[in-house]
């Protein structure tokens, strides 16, 4: 498997889900919508031939139908060949003067809707909601549980494998995203981890997850080229305490090392010393270290404590 795409060698084959995509009309809406709803949470794509943005959005709700393996059901509504329909539903209070309109059916009723071509992170999210009303999950949620655990137990690869797993299916998954770079990180692959960043979607770049992993790529080279210095450095600050270059240095090399607790000390002994040097470069270091780390970390929490206590006392 290429852990960066996702992809599995050899041919695709049809997915049984895509049983789960139907294009309705007026003599089967009470069956493919209402009826069906009490089993299973139903999508309601109102769209028209002339409409651009029901041309981008319909790949993206045929996508994550799909990705939910029949959890969920995708009925779609032409509604130039459906007015008399239409017209009913309107006078019902659906609001289908523009589309495309996404409608969520759940047991018989409208649970929710939107309007209007949106992202697939946002469209995943109104599916999830769907889902979750129906007492269900999609299944990336799954995957992305156990990936979650593997990296936590240390099992990086098997880690690697389920987030690039997730990412098959759901492109724009920050989470996926970011236990993927994580998890190539811990396995020794900087330059692969790299590869990971540049392929994430533009629409997700600026999510927390993926931030924290982009800090957490950036200190890895960091520290990785402090700690080659690690002795000199350590030599250099039993000389002269005071040298706070070589403490900001340390605590690369000592993050690099995932030794948390003594880099967020060294940052926090520059603090102590002397707040503003090199134009508080070493709360800003401390800060990345927290969105690498995450932020419910605890050496995160512990050091935030402190770093509070220096800055406000």
């Amino acid at each position: 498997m290429d852990l960066i795409s996702g992809q599995k060698p050899g041919p695709a084959s049809e997915s049984p889900a895509d049983a789960m995509i139907v294009n309705g009309d007026q003599q089967t809406f009470m069956q493919d919508v209402i009826e069906a709803s009490r089993s299973v949470p139903v999508l309601v794509d109102f769209w028209a031939t002339w409409c651009g943005p029901c041309k981008q959005l319909s790949p993206t709700l045929e996508k994550i139908t799909r990705a939910a393996g029949g959890r969920i059901k995708l009925v779609k509504i032409d509604i130039d060949k459906n007015r008399s329909l239409v017209q009913q539903l309107v006078q019902l209070g659906l609001p289908l003067q523009s589309v495309p309109t996404v409608a969520g059916f759940w047991q018989g009723q409208i649970a929710d809707l939107f309007q209007g071509a949106q992202p697939e992170s946002e469209v995943r999210h109104f599916a999830e909601s769907l889902l979750k009303l129906a007492g269900g999950t999609m299944p990336g949620a799954d995957l992305l549980g156990d990936a979650k655990s593997a990296l936590e137990e240390g099992d990086t690869q098997e880690a690697a494998e389920l987030f690039s797993a997730v990412l098959r299916d759901e492109s724009e998954n920050p989470e996926a995203w970011g236990g993927l770079i994580r998890a190539l990180l811990a396995l020794g692959q900087e330059d692969e981890a790299s590869q990971a960043l540049a392929k994430v979607p533009q629409a997700i770049a600026d999510h927390a997850e993926v931030a924290g992993a982009r800090s957490a790529l950036a200190l890895a080279a960091e520290g990785r080229r402090a700690r080659e210095q690690l002795g000199t450095l350590e030599s250099r600050l039993a000389a002269d305490p005071a040298d706070l270059q070589a403490r900001y240095d340390l605590a690369a090399a000592l993050n690099a090392m995932d030794r948390r607790e003594d880099a967020a000390d060294a940052l926090l002994e520059i603090i102590r010393r002397d707040r503003a040097w090199n134009e508080e470069a070493a709360r800003l270091q401390l800060l990345k270290f927290f969105a690498a780390w995450g932020f419910s970390d605890p050496a995160t929490l512990a050091a935030r404590r402190r770093l509070s206590s220096l800055l406000f006392s």
